[in-house]
């Protein structure tokens, strides 16, 4: 489920990260621990986001609960209505045995504070939406689906008091945001279609690990490859992002033979123009389609296409 994007993302924070702590460079063994610790962050954002969903539509229930419970409860405290949280998709995510599996080993619970949720609910039953939604006696599959989408999408992310919180426990949590934005609502679609014990999954984690040790071995011949497109200019003062994406970038072109070199070289101005400076990217096509040239003309490229 998590596009290799985000994978050669959270590869470069690892680098980045290791090059911040020249020991930690040295031991590949501590960067792979790291990295595999950024895939998993992937994967607790994502089930701490689905759960606060359900937390809110759950929360009219609570609310009901609390409002009678007054000692002198008035109409309306006696008369909340609670078709929300009755959801029939909510209850298919609450059932669904590997959201149930993996929010036993987060425990998204403890991190998530219920004065949050409350907040959420409350500015969710202000909305027109809302109102349209509760008035339906008959519940629709479609308007089921609408109004959990409807939380996250127009509640959840536009929160910047719950954003600021979930950034202090994920550092890294706007970098897996656009993912995530796409993510969910296609999971609010099949839910029973996901299967998030496989969220990253055997070979995309062995391509993000691969990855990261070419780029720590071939650490030489990639420095040779980009020193001799740079003309005169001091390896020292080309932005260190930059370095590292560049050797990413020769290590997919010489290591991975079923990634297409265009592929390679898009991907990597990409992430240049967005995490570097205004003329990284650039500067990275320059480079890394100057690499390409060399290395194709020399057959030093072995790549594999399924393509009948």
């Amino acid at each position: 489920m998590i596009s290799r994007r985000n994978i050669r993302v959270k590869v470069m924070q690892t680098l980045y990260e290791g090059m911040q702590e020249d020991k930690v460079v040295s031991d590949p063994s501590v960067l792979l621990k790291k990295l595999n610790r950024h895939l998993d962050e992937s994967l607790a954002i994502t089930i701490s986001l689905i759960y606060i969903i359900t937390e809110v539509a759950r929360y009219a229930e609570k609310d009901a609960l609390t409002k009678a419970s007054k000692h002198l409860p008035s109409y309306e405290d006696l008369n909340i209505n609670t078709k929300l949280a009755g959801n029939t998709l909510l209850w298919e995510i609450l059932e669904h045995p590997t959201y149930q599996a993996i929010c036993k080993e987060i425990k998204p619970e403890l991190k998530i504070d219920e004065e949050k949720i409350k907040k959420i609910y409350l500015e969710l039953l202000k909305t027109s939406e809302y109102f349209a939604y509760i008035k339906q006696e008959t519940r629709d599959k479609k308007e089921e689906k609408a109004i959990l989408e409807f939380i996250f999408r127009n509640l959840i992310l536009p929160n910047e008091d719950l954003t600021d919180f979930l950034e202090e426990i994920y550092i890294h949590w706007q970098d897996d945001a656009e993912m995530i934005e796409l993510l969910i609502p296609t999971f609010l679609q099949k839910p029973h279609s996901f299967n998030f014990q496989q969220f990253i999954g055997a070979e995309k984690r062995k391509y993000a690990c691969d990855l990261l040790k070419a780029v720590l071995e071939k650490q030489e011949i990639c420095e040779k490859l980009i020193g001799a497109k740079l003309q005169n200019w001091d390896p020292e003062r080309t932005a260190l992002l930059d370095m590292i994406l560049m050797r990413m970038g020769i290590c997919e072109f010489l290591y991975f033979e079923t990634i297409p070199p265009k592929v390679t070289i898009n991907e990597y101005i990409d992430l240049a123009k967005e995490y570097s400076t205004p003329q990284s990217g650039n500067f990275v096509n320059g480079i890394l389609d100057s690499i390409h040239k060399e290395l194709a003309a020399e057959e030093k490229l072995h790549k594999v296409s399924y393509k009948k």
